[in-house]
């Protein structure tokens, strides 16, 4: 490019002529890019605003279904974000038709194909481009035309703000790369459409899961601005004849920055204690149910804004019953979810969480356990059954309050929906089967019924910048116990735990800070076993859990006891278990596990030391 080079030395002699320079070599780059893509099919030019949302008290209506269809599911996907008026950046899975976040249903034993195509665009830098453009005087910053040699997908680990990748939450699909790696596959926006092709096991649990990104210091802000999508493997009325016949619901309640950041709190609410604001800017815990959120909510990406709430819009029958399948698809925010009938709280018949009918695989759950509220943290899912208003009566979805710690963000009670019953309601898109063929009996025994292999004791701690302000952490670690607690360090081949496919664990986790925390394992569930100690009566299994806040007057630090399940062979491989909150998982709570095969040799004594020394005898 000399031509060029000494065409740009001459222009940049005055500032008009600079400006031209700059905009020529926009142009010739685009040419460049042109050229170099043309192999490329030609791609149609996405919307103004890829991803624009409805309006706060709309309707909530439900995603688009996407089906398999003769044992495949096939599907494009394109990633977008735009920069908002407000400053915010929302993120958005958009398929060739433009409908957002489709909702993925496949049968046990399907094919899942899925090319994502990366379409980011690093904002930051573009509002930069944009005012350069306006500023006569600005100088050419850095090489004008140069193409970097494609990186291996695979093996490339990039964690920039444009980069990508997915995650399947929940699911037991291996974690390699085109499958569900996501410690070194990584998706640039120059790399062709990155293809994802996995079976779905033919005993992976009927239930609700979901995708998302996972790229380390970026998790939280992709999806935070909305990238996520539920995943649904069918077949629980196979599992619980309890949900036979009924229309099922799919609600995706998402976190996003206020709307209204500057806005005086509801006149309704009592009056609360200054808010507080933590290190990134969040408005920390009050203590008292209400104040300023840290994050605004949305239901099926319509609105509800701090101050007022204004409810979205969920129509049904009179007392239709209906199995709602709920995703906490939030980045930071807590729910505690009810059903109000002229704010009494109504019954909700659990059948499954985080993707597991609570009566599956030799479990001895009942079918449907009945409660009025249900806490689901960042990650985790509910599946439960609901029976609708009376007409005329006026009934609401709510959120109440979660208590998160002197260090935690605040998440108050809120409305979510407004359920408005009526004759005339239209049907639902999706009903359960009303003569299901039972599932086959699980090949292998309860987990709670076998004998742990080891125990192992891991640890949440944070660094605060002020000794004494638990709302100054600056650094989150998980720890094995005995191990320096470091953050997660995404070049380190090193796991740091190691164990055997076809082994049981049980593992004790700790909190030592003074804020909630949610763990969570990729490629697994689990049985929570004992909470402070004390046992619990949870014969069925998760994938996310809460580890309650240590107060500072303790005793002992706050743990959870798990039955870790290590038996299939599917998950052989290193993957991560960390925080759920992403802020803290982007902050370095987060470790990586190995998995052998179950006839690999022995272990090295190396390797025994570095990822043993937290292990407990298990009689």
């Amino acid at each position: 490019m000399p031509v060029f080079g000494a065409l740009s030395r001459g222009l940049s002699r005055n500032a008009e002529q600079g400006r031209l320079a700059r905009r020529l070599g926009a142009g010739i780059c685009l040419f460049a890019a042109c050229l170099a893509s043309a192999s490329l099919a030609r791609e149609p030019d996405p919307p103004s605003d890829p991803c624009r949302r409805p309006e706060a008290g709309s309707a909530a209506a439900e995603p688009q279904d996407l089906r398999s269809n003769d044992g495949v599911l096939s599907v494009d996907l394109a990633l977008f974000n735009s920069k908002q008026p407000d400053g915010s950046t929302r993120y958005c899975y958009v398929t060739p038709d433009g409908a957002p976040s489709p909702t993925l249903r496949v049968k046990p034993g399907d094919q899942l194909i899925l090319r994502l195509r990366n379409k980011l665009v690093d904002v930051a830098a573009a509002a930069a481009s944009a005012d350069d453009l306006h500023d006569p005087a600005a100088p050419i910053a850095g090489p004008i035309c140069v193409r970097k040699k494609q990186a291996d997908a695979c093996a490339s680990g990039a964690m920039t703000p444009i980069s990508t990748n997915l995650h399947f939450h929940g699911m037991t699909v291996p974690p390699i790369c085109h499958q569900d790696d996501v410690i070194k596959t990584s998706i640039q926006p120059d790399d062709p459409p990155f293809e994802y092709r996995m079976q779905i096991p033919a005993d992976q649990p009927p239930g609700l899961y979901w995708y998302h990104p996972h790229i380390h210091g970026f998790s939280k802000v992709q999806v935070l601005g909305g990238a996520s999508g539920a995943l649904i493997v069918e077949g629980i009325e196979r599992a619980n004849r309890a949900v036979s016949g009924l229309p099922e619901r799919v609600l995706i309640i998402r976190d996003q920055e206020l709307l209204n950041p500057d806005a005086p709190p509801a006149k309704s609410e009592p009056v609360v204690p200054k808010n507080l604001v933590d290190n990134d800017g969040d408005a920390v815990n009050t203590g008292t149910g209400f104040g300023k959120p840290s994050k605004d909510l949305s239901i099926n990406f319509v609105p509800v804004p701090y101050p007022d709430y204004p409810p979205a819009t969920l129509t049904m029958k009179p007392r239709a019953r209906e199995l709602w399948r709920v995703l906490n698809a939030s980045a930071i925010t807590y729910l505690n979810l009810a059903v109000l009938f002229r704010r009494t709280p109504q019954p909700l018949g659990i059948v499954a969480i985080d993707g597991v009918p609570i009566n599956f695989n030799g479990s001895p759950a009942p079918e449907v356990n009945a409660v009025n509220h249900i806490g689901i943290p960042p990650g985790a899912r509910a599946e439960f059954i609901v029976e609708g208003p009376p007409a005329g009566v006026p009934a609401l979805l709510v959120t109440r309050s979660v208590d998160t710690g002197p260090g935690g963000e605040n998440d108050p009670n809120r409305a979510l929906a407004s359920i408005v019953a009526v004759a005339e309601a239209p049907e639902l898109r999706a009903r359960l089967s009303s003569n299901p063929e039972p599932l086959p009996r699980a090949a292998l025994p309860w987990v709670g019924n076998v004998a742990p292999t080891r125990v192992r004791k891991l640890y949440f701690s944070e660094k605060l910048d002020k000794p004494n302000d638990p709302t100054s952490a600056s650094a989150f670690y998980i720890a094995v116990d005995g191990q320096t607690p470091a953050p997660f360090d995404p070049a380190s081949g090193m796991p740091d735990i190691v164990v055997k496919q076809g082994e049981v664990e049980d593992w004790i986790i700790e909190n030592r800070s003074m804020e909630l925390h949610d763990f969570h394992i990729h490629q697994l569930h689990f049985q929570l076993l004992e909470w402070s100690g004390i046992p619990v009566n949870e014969p069925f299994l998760r994938d996310t859990v809460n580890v309650p806040y240590y107060n500072g007057r303790m005793l002992q630090y706050p743990r959870v006891r798990l039955r870790m399940d290590f038996r299939d062979p599917n998950i052989v491989g290193t993957f991560l278990f960390h925080c759920h909150v992403l802020e803290h998982e982007d902050g370095g709570m987060m470790g990586t596990i190995r998995v052998e095969p179950a006839d690999s040799p022995v272990l090295s004594k190396s390797v025994v030391n570095q990822t043993s020394r937290g292990d407990y005898d298990a009689r």
